[in-house]
């Protein structure tokens, strides 16, 4: 299992922004609902909780805040604790207890990328950190341009970039040099290892 604990950063002088992340939040989970064990509630503070079954969608979702440039994220990956209650910040076990400490990692000032993972698997979950940080090191230098292509190819199943560039009212090759200029086929590829890792950091018997 795949616990995210997400902090909102510097909340005091931006304000309580969790009602807002957590309905973005919902739009992400959308189609992927059976992904969610217990879905994202806030538990204290400024802070959210979710508990996912899927590590790819803990991956969609860990670059999603990150993208906001708002929140701090801790991955957890392990067992819990059984018979699962229904309000996610009443479960407990061994991924509540890492993505507890990942936090608290991410919120290092040293951090450019304010996540860390942890996991029964130490170097799974190190390795699973250590990709995840390049991936968001990679989409924080991305300009409103390169997100607004992305997004666009992402939109639909394999779009054309003939109809992307319909999209946004620019030609083919601009599309084409927007993505790769977002290095976006390389974050499509590296995703993947991503959650293979925090797979492997789930450990024996997770």
């Amino acid at each position: 299992m795949f616990v995210l604990t997400i902090d909102q950063q510097q909340s005091r002088r931006t304000g309580d922004r969790v009602d807002a992340f957590l309905d973005l939040l919902r739009d992400a989970v959308a189609g992927h609902e059976d992904a969610m064990v217990r879905p994202f509630e806030r538990t204290i503070g400024d802070e959210v909780q979710g508990l996912l079954s899927s590590p790819e969608l803990a991956v969609e979702l860990a670059l999603l805040a990150l993208r906001t440039g708002e929140w701090q994220v801790g991955i957890g990956a392990g067992s819990v604790d059984e018979p699962l209650p229904s309000s996610t910040r009443a479960a407990t076990g061994a991924a509540f207890v890492h993505a507890r400490e990942a936090v608290e990692r991410a919120r290092s000032r040293s951090r450019l990328v304010p996540l860390a993972v942890g996991g029964e698997d130490s170097a799974g979950a190190r390795d699973a950190e250590a990709v995840l940080r390049l991936i968001g090191a990679v989409a924080a230098r991305r300009t409103g341009a390169g997100w607004a292509a992305i997004d666009a190819f992402r939109a639909g199943t394999g779009p054309r970039q003939e109809d992307i560039a319909t999209r946004l009212g620019i030609t083919q090759q601009a599309v084409s040099q927007r993505l790769k200029t977002a290095l976006w086929a390389e974050e499509a590829a590296a995703r993947p290892l991503a959650a293979a890792l925090l797979t492997r950091a789930e450990g024996a018997g997770s």
